[in-house]
């Protein structure tokens, strides 16, 4: 991918004035890795043959260990997630922000308009669209366990709550793994690979032995059970939203179709390439997102949702500080029920999905600064996140408390998968915006599914920018028969359209990455360190030359005072030589 010539900028601020360090050549990848290809590929055909051959027992596998993770692990998440937050702070407003993710002297490969709207669409898919008032409504009508309060307080309550999962926290994992391979590969010269973003912290030597196979291979499988449960969330409203619209698709017959389907045109995408489908398709998700933006803003209760979002924004700040921290531990059962429906979850979900965002986010942030690239990530697709959630979210909330209200049922009861057609049917021409709603969910779909098998086949491959077609089709297939699988694991349980049985792949699978990006943050802080040493010892080395310089200088000035010469200055050899006999230094006999 490259920018058009008017979005480069003509001149960009350099990090420290350091020459570049020696960058090894990139190596090229083969056709693929096998000893992170294959076995990565096995673990999950293998889960998915038992998920779809024993459901029940794979079922009750999940949630035995999804309990063990939840009663051991919960805190650690929530202890986790804020140390990246602080990561990405202190990386971003230390000296270390200066550094140039490339050569000193290189520009940013795109310019910031181009990188900004990438970096969105990076954030931008099937979740936000399926969580877009689903979210907002189930806090506002189920708040978080200890709360107190009135239907107002409800509501604003419900916005925050979805902006701590969907905002800063959310960026701060994808700022932990996104900077750590943007430096191994801008930086030093290394393949697109997850184990040379750790190559600081253990050396070459085990980056490119079997830990570092292992390392691939979790970070492999990783992300396609994070792309999966994407999927499995686009099928959930895609199926749901077609039945809204009088086609009774709402059934785990027809959600299996819809993911074949739906795979199908992935796959068609995948041969097509970079240029032409994944390009092609995002710009398209961009457009019909912000048409569907733009209308809910202007067809709802515009001056409300405006005054909505920036109150919203005041009380997240305010905010922001308890709600990392909050473990609801005086709850009980019932506080950590919310905490596995919720914070657990999407803290999960986001490391899963962590190394394909990284990877993208790393390949456009060449040439910028460490500052540069943590508060792009940070601060942009939050803010239009946040915009996203207060306009959809907003207007379900304004209906509930100022309109006709029915997006609650009773007892609290909120339709997750059809609450955006819920929605925009209160809208003028809300049915054809529906229809538009669905069809951004089906590029969404296949965008998410073709981008991230590239993404998958890139770390199976070693780091091959180019991977054979065969694999990435391979990798397609097998995100949406997981993606079938884990809503069939759903059905066959009695989960709540397989929703349950999504929320526990994700906190699941994100246990053992977590521990690869507590490596990637402490390599990058050891990385950061040992060449601010050496910009350091360069820039006193320069400054000793430079100080030399100054006094040398300033002497020979000293000996061309009052028009004299270095030779006619009293002291110097040649006017000693013509100092009158007895007037000089007394001769040794």
């Amino acid at each position: 991918m490259s920018a058009p010539a008017a979005d480069r900028p003509a001149t960009e601020a350099t990090g420290p004035a350091t020459p570049s360090p020696v960058t090894p050549p990139v190596e090229r990848g083969r056709s693929i890795e096998p000893r992170v290809f294959w076995p990565a590929a096995a673990v999950i055909a293998v889960f998915a043959l038992l998920a779809l051959v024993f459901p029940g027992a794979t079922a009750e596998a999940m949630s035995g260990v999804q309990g063990v993770v939840l009663a051991g692990f919960g805190w650690y998440y929530v202890l986790l997630i804020a140390a990246f937050v602080v990561f990405s702070g202190f990386v971003a407003f230390s000296r270390y922000g200066d550094l140039r993710l490339g050569r000193d002297d290189e520009a940013p490969e795109f310019g910031l308009r181009s990188w900004f709207a990438m970096l969105f669409s990076a954030g931008m898919g099937i979740g936000l669209v399926f969580w877009g008032v689903a979210e907002p409504l189930n806090h506002f009508a189920a708040p978080r366990p200890g709360f107190d309060g009135t239907q107002a307080q409800a509501g604003a309550q419900a916005i925050t709550t979805t902006y701590l999962h969907w905002g800063v926290h959310a960026w701060a994992i994808y700022v932990v793994v996104g900077l750590a391979i943007a430096y191994a590969v801008h930086r030093k010269g290394r393949p697109i690979s997850i184990r040379w973003a750790i190559e600081p912290l253990v050396g070459e030597k085990v980056a490119r032995g079997r830990f570092g196979d292992v390392i691939d291979v979790i970070a492999v499988v990783g992300t396609l059970f994070g792309v999966a449960t994407s999927l499995g969330f686009g099928v959930l409203q895609l199926s749901a939203g077609l039945d809204f619209l009088g086609l009774p698709a709402n059934t785990p017959l027809w959600q299996t179709v819809l993911i074949a389907a739906i795979t199908g045109l992935a796959v068609l995408s995948v041969v097509t390439g970079v240029a032409k489908g994944i390009r092609i398709l995002s710009n398209v998700n961009m457009v019909l997102a912000a048409l569907v933006l733009l209308f809910v803003l202007l067809a709802g209760p515009t001056l409300f949702l405006l005054r909505e979002f920036v109150a919203s924004l005041g009380l997240y700040a305010a905010n922001v500080l308890r709600l990392t921290f909050d473990t609801s531990p005086l709850q009980g059962e019932a506080g950590q029920a919310w905490q596995a429906s919720w914070t657990t979850f999407y803290w999960g979900w986001w490391m899963s999905w962590a190394p394909f965002v990284g990877v993208f986010i790393a390949r456009i942030s060449r040439g910028r600064t460490v500052r540069e690239f943590v508060v792009g990530v940070l601060a942009v697709p939050t803010l239009l996140t946040f915009l996203w959630f207060s306009v959809l979210g907003g207007t379900a909330l304004y209906r509930e408390l100022f309109g006709e209200g029915g997006l609650v049922g009773a007892e609290g009861a909120v339709d997750t998968n059809t609450s955006l057609f819920l929605m925009l049917d209160g809208l003028p021409f809300g049915a054809v915006v529906s229809v538009v709603a669905l069809v951004l969910i089906v590029t969404f779909f296949v965008t998410s599914s073709d981008s991230g098998s590239l993404v998958v086949d890139m770390l199976a491959s070693g780091g091959n920018t180019n991977p054979p077609t065969w694999s990435r089709v391979m990798w397609a297939v097998l995100e949406g028969v997981v993606a079938a699988a884990l809503l069939i694991v759903g059905a066959v349980t009695g989960a709540t359209s397989g929703l349950s049985a999504l929320q526990t792949t994700a906190i699941v699978i994100a246990l053992p990455f977590s521990f690869v990006m507590i490596m990637m943050m402490v390599a990058t802080l050891r990385a950061f360190r040992e060449e601010w040493a050496e910009v350091d010892h360069r820039r006193r080395r320069r400054r000793t030359k430079r100080l030399a310089a100054d006094v040398a200088a300033e002497l020979e000035n000293d000996g061309r005072v009052d028009g004299l010469g270095p030779d006619d200055h009293p002291g110097s050899v040649a006017a000693g030589a013509r100092t009158p006999a007895g007037t000089g230094p007394r001769e040794r006999p």
